[in-house]
Formats: C-alpha cells, sequence, structure tokens
C-alpha cells in the first residue's frame, strides 16, 4: 500500500489594517517590529498590509511647529526627557534598521497632504513603499512631508509618477475619501497609533515586541487550521 504523506501547510492569507501616521516614530517602530515576527516565519503568510490615515496633530498649522516646542506644549515634555526619549527612539530605530535622524529645530508638520497621496498609492498598488518613504524623509533625511514638492519627489522614490502624485495634491480628489476614513477610524475608538488589526478581526494597539506579533500570528495560524 502507498504510504500517507501528511499535507504540507498552507500559505495563508493576512489582512493588516494599520492605522498610523507618517511623523509617528513609534508607528515605523511597530510596523519594523511586525517585519521581524513575520520573518521568523517565512513561507507562513501570504501578507497584505493596507494603512489608513490619523493625523496626530490635525490643527497644525501648514507651517509647522518646532518639535521640541511641540512635545513640551502637547505633553508638558521637558528638553532633558525630549532629549532622553530621542536617543531611545534612536537606539530602538537601529536596532531594527531604521535611522531616527532628530536635529535641533526639527518641525513638526501637518500631515493631511502626505495622508491623500497615500491614499492614492493604495490605488496604485504602492502603498506601501511610500509610506515607507515618507517616514524616511521625515526622520531620516530632514524633509517636511507636508510641502507639495517634496511629496512628488517622494512619490517618484517610491515608484510612483511625480507629475500625477502633484496632481492628486493639486486638485484634492481624495481629500474627502481620507476625512471619512478618519472618521470611520475614529468611531471604531481608535484614538492612538500605531494600532493594528489584523484579520479584520484582532486588534493590536501600540508598537509591541517582536514576540507580542509572533504569539497573535500562532494564534491566527491555529484557528485558521485547527
Amino acid at each position: 500500500m502507498p504510504q500517507a504523506h501528511s499535507a504540507e501547510p498552507s500559505v495563508l492569507p493576512l489582512q493588516v489594517d494599520i492605522v498610523s501616521d507618517v511623523v509617528c516614530p513609534w508607528c515605523i517602530i511597530g510596523y519594523k517590529q511586525l517585519m521581524k515576527a513575520l520573518a521568523t516565519m517565512p513561507g507562513q503568510f501570504d501578507v497584505a498590509i493596507r494603512w489608513h490615515p490619523f493625523e496626530l496633530n490635525p490643527q497644525m498649522p501648514m507651517e509647522g511647529q518646532d518639535l521640541r516646542e511641540h512635545l513640551a506644549q502637547k505633553y508638558g515634555t521637558t528638553p532633558a526627557q525630549s532629549q532622553g526619549a530621542r536617543a531611545r527612539l534612536s537606539a530602538l530605530g537601529e536596532s531594527l534598521g531604521f535611522t531616527f535622524d532628530y536635529f535641533d529645530g526639527m518641525r513638526m508638520v501637518n500631515t493631511f497632504r502626505a495622508h491623500q497621496l497615500l491614499h492614492w498609492a493604495a490605488v496604485e498598488g504602492r502603498q506601501t513603499a511610500l509610506k515607507l518613504a515618507l517616514f524616511e524623509a521625515f526622520f531620516s533625511r530632514r524633509e517636511d512631508v507636508n510641502d507639495p514638492g517634496l511629496l512628488a519627489d517622494v512619490a517618484t522614490r517610491a515608484g510612483l509618477d511625480g507629475a500625477q502624485a502633484s496632481a492628486v495634491l493639486a486638485d484634492g480628489r481624495y481629500a474627502q475619501a481620507v476625512r471619512d476614513e478618519q472618521a470611520y477610524w475614529l468611531e471604531r475608538e481608535v484614538h492612538a497609533v500605531p494600532t493594528f488589526y489584523f484579520q479584520q478581526q484582532y486588534l493590536v494597539p501600540g508598537a509591541q515586541e517582536a514576540e507580542a506579533f509572533v504569539r497573535l500570528l500562532q494564534k491566527i495560524q491555529t484557528r485558521a487550521n485547527p
């Protein structure tokens, strides 16, 4: 008689929705931790990531605000606390392969234009590429991610058409869609970022350690293949 063979485990589709802002350091940290977790389970998931808009500072003026001044005003952060937090983030980022280049005079900026561009990038199939390019632009390259010309350049780096990016921003064709999506997540009580949703079912708040993501991924696997 032929020998029985155990079935190979199938690749599991994994939908990950990430609510975040491009000027949120913990959002790129959380993404990197998720990628680290997935790297320990190669070939087990077919991952589809969708980024969703959240503005940390929806009332931020177009000219932006000095970052230290902003943190002191919003959170009561002292200069010493701010310096310590930057050092910790920089070290954590380095351990995950991301550069935080904090500098004197760094400014917090309005991100509504960036979110409009990200909405368009999803339509073009380049959303994650653009999101990562925006994180790098703001945190690693000292660039103003509210400047339309700069945003078009970042889109080009992410493999998108720069002229189209400029047109998207000029006519604001996705502005209302972004507002509607922001409202949707606020209605779902998402008031801090990053927030991760797996399989439209499992919520993970904040930038968790890779091990926490691994445990959840294993749980998802177990429930999909009892």
